[in-house]
């Protein structure tokens, strides 16, 4: 996948792009940011761009691959002799055994590429062992070779190999590039990549983990409450709502969890109702398919009341978690918004 293919991070991306334009790219990296927000692409994106048989200058970056010659498309499928993947084995972490392999085929000069990249995902998964044997090799890497660690967790890593190591900080995507990925890459509908991308927290694993439909019905029906919300300020007329945020399960569990996500994207559109209120940058909404409708809740929700619903839904969620009822909590919720 060339740079310009990667959702997100673009000015480490070009940053990247950059550096094998300039061909001053380091000898060992370490990727480091939530999991799921694409450092691992960002690896082979590096690796394509480094031995593309056709490099290109587009979408303002210096250098980058051109997906389509015979290096990149090996690259994408993995079978390149000169880029090496190693990931966690069944057990779950990655053995000296492994490493020790990858090292002796990295101190080889590249076979037909320019250079050998070497992507080590979930590096935090090395064991100790494994972690002091690679350090020999990150002191004083082969000329030809780099080495790309990829971690959720580079504080698991030992001081030693974090120190030889450069550090590229990524950050959460923001929704709107979470279901631009799930559109482009998975398949989704508009709507359902648009529900799962505002529950994500910023990562594209998180959001494949989850069911589309359930979260597209909980944003509809928190959208509906709010609506009514906005209108209704009979005690009694709220309290009708309820039946919208918990239906009809056959256990407590099921109508437990139901609710949680039903608030988990009423929190992410009252963000949204505090954002379009307040006039801020609407490239920050997470359900920027629904601003026409969120815009014209706006005169009821005010940055103020927003807050003060966020901060309620939150103490809701809260409650859900010491195992409240779920009725309870959505009666005490629908009163406070």
């Amino acid at each position: 996948m060339p740079f310009r293919a990667v959702v997100g991070h673009r000015r480490l991306l070009s940053l990247l792009s950059r550096a094998v334009a300039r061909d001053t790219v380091p000898p060992s990296l370490l990727f480091a940011g939530p999991q799921g927000v694409g450092k691992r692409r960002v690896a082979l994106a590096v690796a394509e761009a480094l031995n593309c048989l056709a490099p290109v200058s587009a979408g303002g970056l210096e250098r980058d691959a051109c997906g389509e010659c015979a290096a990149c498309r090996r690259i994408a499928r993995g079978v390149h002799p000169d880029v090496i993947t190693l990931e966690p084995g069944e057990s779950g972490s990655i053995r000296i055994e492994a490493v020790r392999d990858v090292i002796d085929r990295a101190g080889y000069r590249p076979f037909e590429g320019r250079r050998r990249v070497v992507v080590i995902d979930d590096a935090d998964a090395m064991v100790p062992a494994a972690q002091n044997a690679l350090l020999k090799t990150l002191e004083e890497p082969p000329s030809a070779s780099v080495f790309v660690l990829v971690s959720s967790m580079p504080d698991a890593l030992l001081p030693t190999v974090n120190s030889r190591c450069p550090r590229l900080r990524f950050g959460r995507l923001t929704a709107t590039e979470v279901g631009e990925a799930l559109m482009r890459d998975h398949g989704y509908a508009e709507a359902e990549a648009r529900a799962v991308a505002a529950d994500a927290d910023g990562s594209v694993s998180r959001a494949l983990e989850v069911e589309s439909a359930n979260l597209t019905d909980a944003r509809a029906a928190a959208k509906r409450l709010l609506e009514h919300a906005a209108r209704a300020t009979d005690p009694a007329r709220r309290l009708e709502l309820v039946k919208d945020l918990t239906g009809k399960k056959s256990t407590s569990a099921a109508e437990r969890d139901d609710l949680a996500v039903c608030l988990r994207a009423m929190s992410s559109l009252l963000r949204d109702l505090g954002i379009l209120s307040t006039r801020a940058d609407a490239r920050m909404l997470a359900n920027a398919d629904l601003q026409a409708d969120l815009s014209r809740l706006t005169a009821a929700f005010d940055s103020a009341r927003s807050m003060r619903a966020f901060q309620a839904v939150d103490q809701a969620l809260g409650a859900l978690e010491r195992n409240a009822g779920p009725k309870i909590v959505a009666d005490w919720l629908v009163l406070q918004l």
